[in-house]
């Protein structure tokens, strides 16, 4: 019952009123087609037995009549279940979709980007599925099933005694198809994450795939991802299938046995023809009803799965949450001032496994801070803390003095703008793009930020300028000029920190001179930390950072750490015996 909530949680009223309708609409049908077998054995054995014409004319226009009757609740109960259906479908998805916002990377990583994308789509549809078949046919079947077996007692018990045969084999069968078939549809579940995991990464890096001619290669991949789907879809389907013959079986077997036992009662007087045609008609019913209430089985068994792993997104609790304490909760940063006390973090919350440890920083506010480091050195992960993309697993981060733990989510992002080495734009135009930093800044307002990101210029000599069209993730443009728009966008924030993480490593040493130069100029007060690669990015910063595996090897301006840091001279002899 808990789940069947989880599940219909902010489900619209329109969509209630229309799964409660659907079922009522199924009841309408049933009753008139039940009741039709009855007029059609009045027609037998009272109008053509007593040669009564008009009776036989009257009662059949009533069966005619009930028919359509019924062809209308049937069709109402359809479109009835089918808008419930779509409406359920979409809710579940949009609260989704919601949930997995609030999600933080740790989060993620726990199911993957592709089996989020599988159960965004694939499960849900399983479920909407199974949600128009269970307002539909599971209140028509059982209903069908109930009223055909009472009518047919009503024509003769005796021979209504051949369901007591039929219906346990049904059951019976229907129990071990669904305890064999739901490890196998899990399984095949599985297999289309790792399908939409294979699909992502290529369409991601199709350009890697073609300069790396890896075609080839990457059809093979496909090709067994998709094999794995198929084979495990037949295995699954190949215990589903037995449903079938067995109802065929059944369903045969009692019409066999009715016509041969009611054929010796009608020859013996205990039974008249009409009533016999009538009992046939209700063993289809009957049995009609238990094939429906067994592809409701099957279904369901398929959406199980589903429905635990939809409900696994429900019931993840973000990592990183706003305080619990409202009125506690702090909503203005008042400076960019940056603190880091004592502060370790793994991944993996074993710290042990630390991948920075013993973290101690102050940043006043206003400063240009750089932070220099080899790969794996977890620069990215130490500014990561201060926007609670990650939460530091011992020790505090401060922004303005206070914890980041104490802020809301939403005011901490706000005041704090990350550009990140990998460039994400979006579809549509670049003032879209631009206006994702603030969405009211006016048209002089954004070509400020972009010349002081060093992006006017270009966007200027385009045909549409500011309303040039891009591609899926900006493919129209290069790289550098990617990583000025994404600099544009982070200034109409005008944030209390701003972290520039290797964001200018595809401009000219010219153009990032250029950048930083304006930083200063338009954002005083702003504090700047800048993730580089190379040392003319960070040499004029007020102070460096030096990272190695995780720790801090030294800290201080240019010339400071040339005379007493090592692997900050080794970096800077490197790179200018390479100019």
């Amino acid at each position: 019952m808990n789940i069947i909530k989880k599940l219909l949680s902010g489900l619209e009223r329109k969509y209630i009123v229309c799964s409660c309708l659907a079922p009522l609409t199924m009841i309408g049908e049933v009753l008139m087609e039940t009741a039709i077998p009855l007029m059609m054995a009045k027609i037998i054995d009272v109008g053509i037995a007593q040669r009564n014409i008009s009776y036989v004319l009257e009662t059949g226009l009533l069966m005619v009549a009930m028919s359509v009757v019924s062809l209308g609740f049937g069709a109402l109960g359809a479109r009835f279940g089918a808008v419930s259906a779509l409406g359920f479908s979409r809710n579940l998805r949009r609260r989704l979709f919601s949930k997995i916002q609030t999600f933080s990377f740790s989060n993620i990583d726990r199911f993957s980007t592709s089996s989020l994308i599988t159960r965004l789509t694939t499960d849900v549809n399983n479920l909407q599925n199974t949600y128009q078949m269970l307002v539909r046919i599971c209140f028509r079947a059982p209903f069908m099933l109930i009223s055909g077996i009472i009518l047919s007692c009503f024509i003769s018990v005796r021979l209504s005694g051949i369901f007591l045969f039929s219906v346990p084999v049904l059951a019976v069968s229907l129990v071990l198809i669904a305890v064999c078939a739901y490890p196998r549809f899990k399984k095949m579940l599985e297999c289309y994450d790792s399908l939409n995991l294979t699909v992502q990464e290529n369409l991601t890096a199709i350009r890697v795939v073609k300069s790396f001619v890896r075609r080839d290669y990457e059809n093979i991949k496909f090709d067994s991802a998709a094999e794995n789907v198929r084979s495990s879809q037949i295995k699954a389907e190949r215990i589903v299938i037995l449903n079938a013959p067995i109802m065929q079986l059944v369903v045969y077997s009692c019409m066999i046995a009715a016509l041969w036992f009611g054929g010796n009662m009608i020859v013996t007087g205990h039974l008249k023809t009409g009533q016999l045609v009538s009992f046939l008609t209700y063993i289809g019913q009957i049995l009609m009803s238990l094939m429906m209430l067994s592809m409701i089985f099957i279904t369901m068994v398929l959406s199980r799965a589903s429905v635990q792993r939809i409900i696994e997104i429900l019931d993840e609790e973000p990592d990183i949450k706003n305080p619990v304490d409202t009125a506690k909760t702090y909503h203005k940063v008042c400076c960019g001032t940056v603190d880091f006390k004592n502060v370790s973090f793994s991944y993996s919350k074993d710290l042990s496994k630390a991948v920075l440890n013993d973290i101690n920083l102050h940043i006043e506010s206003g400063q240009m801070v750089g932070i220099i480091g080899g790969t794996g050195s977890s620069k990215t992960t130490l500014v990561s803390l201060i926007s609670r993309l990650y939460d530091a697993s011992r020790g505090t981060v401060s922004v303005g003095g206070i914890d980041v733990r104490k802020y809301d989510l939403k005011t901490l992002r706000d005041s704090v703008a990350v550009v990140l080495q990998k460039n994400v734009l979006f579809s549509g135009t670049i003032r879209e793009n631009l206006c994702w930093g603030n969405e009211n800044a006016g048209d002089e307002e954004i070509r400020r930020a972009c010349i002081a990101s060093d992006a006017d210029e270009f966007i200027s000599s385009l045909p549409d300028s500011y309303d040039t069209e891009l591609g899926q993730g900006g493919v129209n443009l290069s790289g550098g000029q990617k990583q000025r728009l994404c600099i544009a966008r982070a200034l109409l924030k005008k944030p209390a920190v701003l972290i520039l993480d290797d964001s200018t490593s595809a401009v000219d040493t010219a153009t990032d001179a250029r950048i930083r130069s304006a930083l200063r100029k338009t954002l005083p007060d702003t504090t700047k930390i800048i993730i580089a690669q190379r040392i003319t990015s960070v040499q004029d910063a007020d102070f460096i950072i030096v990272m190695d595996n995780g720790r801090i090897d030294g800290t201080g301006t240019h010339g400071q750490l040339l005379a007493e840091n090592k692997i900050y001279r080794e970096v800077y002899e490197s790179q200018q015996s390479q100019n």
